[in-house]
């Protein structure tokens, strides 16, 4: 009696997949590796950010602190001191 193909298939890979054995702690370990990369990825940019933020810092502040003593003060409207009230010689009604 001819078998047929469908059933030799079908048998080659029964026989195929009863040996191969499920490996869980290897997805575990490859999970927990993933997990590791990502967590020091993400502390990697934090770390960066940080440091271009202190630099960001630390230069603006060095830039600020260049200008000379008899420099005038940026937006500084000095005129507006010596000008008198409008509002002293009117009477309220």
């Amino acid at each position: 009696m001819t078998r047929s193909t469908e059933e030799r298939l079908r048998e080659t890979l029964d026989a195929l997949a009863a040996g191969i054995e499920a490996a869980p702690p290897a997805y575990k370990k490859a999970r927990a590796e993933w997990r590791r990369r990502e967590r020091r990825r993400r502390l990697v940019l934090a770390v960066l950010i940080a440091i271009v933020f202190a630099l960001a810092d630390l230069i603006g502040l060095w830039a600020l602190n260049q200008t000379r003593d008899h420099d005038p003060i940026i937006f500084d409207d000095r005129s507006r001191i010596h000008q008198t009230d409008p509002a002293t010689g009117v009477i309220p009604p």
